[in-house]
C-alpha cells in the first residue's frame, strides 16, 4: 500500500464506544498514489466523523478545499473550489464487501479500514463536469475562443425546418386535454 494511502488507515480496534473525529490534509501525492493527475495541485482538508458501537460504526466524511487545474473553454488554469460530503455505514461479516457506495463490511476480526478511495472518489466526483474559469464566466476572458467556438458549432441547413411531425395518435391525446 502506497505510504500517501496508509496515512488514512483507520485502527479501530482500541478506540472507546462513541465518537471520534480524524482529520487528514489531501495534496497532489494522494492523487498521484491513485494515478489521478487531472488535479496538479490540492490543498483539500478531510475530515472523518466516527460514532463507534458495539457491532458498527456510522461515518461522516467530509472534503473541502481548492484544487488547481485548467479551464476547459480556455485552458488557464486556477484554483477551483471543491466540496463534498458522504455518508457510510461500516458493518461486520462474513467476508469483505464495499459494493455498496454507502456500506462497507468488514470481516469479523478486523481491526482496520482504510478510507482513502472514499476521499478520493468524493473529490474526483464533486469536480463538475465542465470546468470553467470564473473569469471566463463572468465574460472577463476567453472572449475570443468563445467566439471561435461559436463560430465552429454546427447549424442548421438553410431551408430546412426543423421536424415537427408527430404521431396522429398524440395529436388525438392533445385534443383530450383542451
Amino acid at each position: 500500500m502506497d505510504m500517501q494511502k496508509k496515512d488514512f488507515e483507520i485502527s479501530f480496534i482500541g478506540l472507546k464506544l462513541g465518537e471520534h473525529q480524524f482529520d487528514f490534509e489531501i495534496d497532489a501525492k494522494f492523487f498521484e498514489a491513485f494515478d489521478y493527475e487531472e488535479f496538479e495541485k490540492s490543498t483539500l482538508k478531510a475530515e472523518m466523523h466516527m460514532l463507534k458501537r458495539d457491532t458498527q460504526m456510522a461515518l461522516q466524511l467530509s472534503l473541502s478545499g481548492e484544487v488547481w487545474l485548467p479551464c476547459d473553454l480556455s485552458n488557464e488554469k486556477f484554483w477551483m473550489p471543491l466540496e463534498a460530503q458522504a455518508d457510510l455505514m461500516v458493518k461486520f461479516g462474513e467476508d469483505f464487501d464495499d459494493s455498496r457506495e454507502d456500506l462497507l463490511i468488514l470481516p469479523h476480526g478486523a481491526h482496520s479500514f482504510n478510507v482513502a478511495q472514499y476521499f478520493y472518489e468524493m473529490a474526483v466526483l464533486a469536480k463538475p463536469l465542465k470546468v470553467v474559469h470564473p473569469d471566463v464566466e463572468a465574460g472577463e476572458k476567453g472572449q475570443e475562443i468563445r467566439k471561435q467556438l461559436e463560430a465552429l458549432s454546427p447549424e442548421e441547413p438553410e431551408g430546412r425546418e426543423r421536424d415537427e411531425d408527430t404521431d396522429p395518435r398524440w395529436d388525438k391525446l392533445k385534443d383530450l386535454l383542451n
